[in-house]
């Protein structure tokens, strides 16, 4: 089965734009198809079995990750797939660098629901166009393009993908840097900028300050002119987050950040929480809030949260929302202008990225593993074996 018949995840500005995609060909108005009729066409079966038989010849066989059954990092199978030519809105990618990011784990544990069985996970990937469909222009062999979101199926050497679902890479931004950031930054641009309004003056409270897009938002926050203060668990990452921009760094191992978010606002609260763990922090974060604060839910690493009663909320007259990056992305103007705003802001400086580990495409339960058990730091990526 190809990559693109998977179904989707269901889950700022043009001015912001690098120069390099205000003149690109990838735009929205740069992607059109050949759309000539064919139907008065007269073909005959002949002709549909010579095109049937040279398309099964020119597909070919790469390796990619396969889950088979839900489970543990264990159930990551490194196998043999077919990959195919593209058709009609469709480009064939070689991929350089993919993202690993949590929700692949929600996936392979089936918190999330894959359409079939069995299934290549991932939702990032950095690649070469290899292979473009019949009729379309806009895109041509050996563009370096990015996807983020939908569809899934990353985790390969090669993929199918539409081409209204990819962006343009700037040539000042490595493939292996565009590829840990595109998810996690189009998702702090988001939350920061959409879901809840960050602005000067503002105070934010970011879990996981440490983690992939945990880092990106103190960075970002702080850009903006928001005080943050971030939760970690350890003094390494406690480090991390103070040189992302944090200005308080809560251990939550060793304090109740709570207590710490009271002495640090003297008892004011916070106007924003944005809270990737889930279970584990919910309540207290709730309790975090100011009157008419913004509780943004868009993680459950640790488990999904106990259910809400809305007295919770009337008590402050607080605000929830359970957001998700596709909503946010709809329109190819919507992923071009989030895309945009964060290589501009990566190619500035606004954001550093910390891609701290690499594996082997052919090892993504070790990094699964890894980053369940929170051995890991900012970004990690995933290089198909023997990709230059």
């Amino acid at each position: 089965m190809g990559f693109s018949t998977l179904t989707p995840f269901p889950c700022h500005h043009l001015a912001l734009l690098p120069n390099s995609f205000i003149s690109n060909p990838f735009l929205s108005s740069g992607l059109t198809r050949n759309t000539t009729s064919n139907h008065n066409r007269k073909i005959s079966s002949s002709t549909i079995r010579l095109t049937v038989r040279a398309h099964s010849v020119s597909s070919r066989m790469v390796k990619a990750i396969r889950v088979h059954q839900l489970g543990g990092p264990e159930v990551l199978k490194w196998e043999d797939i077919e990959v195919g030519e593209p058709k009609d809105g469709e480009i064939r990618v070689k991929n350089k660098a993919i993202g690993l990011n949590f929700i692949d784990v929600y996936f392979r544990k089936g918190v999330y629901k894959a359409a079939a069985f069995p299934f290549t996970p991932g939702m990032e990937a950095v690649g070469v166009v290899t292979a473009v469909g019949p009729g379309l222009t806009g895109r041509k062999v050996g563009d370096i393009v990015a996807y983020a979101g939908s569809p899934m199926g990353s985790y390969a050497e090669e993929q199918i993908l539409p081409a209204d679902k990819v962006v343009p890479v700037p040539p000042s931004i490595d493939p292996i840097i565009a590829a840990s950031i595109l998810l996690k930054g189009m998702t702090a641009q988001f939350l920061l900028r959409r879901c809840f309004k960050v602005e000067r003056g503002h105070t934010v409270l970011v879990h996981a300050a440490a983690g992939g897009v945990g880092s990106l938002l103190c960075q970002w926050a702080n850009a903006l002119g928001a005080t943050v203060i971030g939760t970690v668990s350890t003094k390494e990452k406690a480090a991390q987050a103070k040189d992302d921009g944090c200005h308080h760094v809560i251990i939550y191992k060793e304090e109740d950040f709570v207590t710490c978010v009271n002495e640090i606002t003297s008892c004011q609260g916070v106007e924003v929480v944005y809270d990737s763990v889930g279970k584990d922090t919910f309540q207290g974060s709730l309790d975090c809030l100011k009157t008419r604060g913004y509780m943004v839910s868009f993680g459950q690493s640790s488990g999904s949260p106990d259910p809400v009663p809305l007295s919770a909320l009337a008590a402050k007259s607080l605000f929830l929302t359970r957001p998700s990056m596709m909503h946010y992305t709809i329109t190819r103007d919507e992923l071009l202008e989030t895309a945009g705003e964060v290589f501009a802001n990566a190619a500035s400086g606004v954001l550093r990225v910390r891609v701290n580990h690499t594996y082997p495409l052919s090892q993504a339960a070790q990094a699964h593993a890894d980053l369940e058990s929170r051995k890991t730091s900012g970004s990690v990526v995933l290089i198909p074996d023997g990709a230059e």
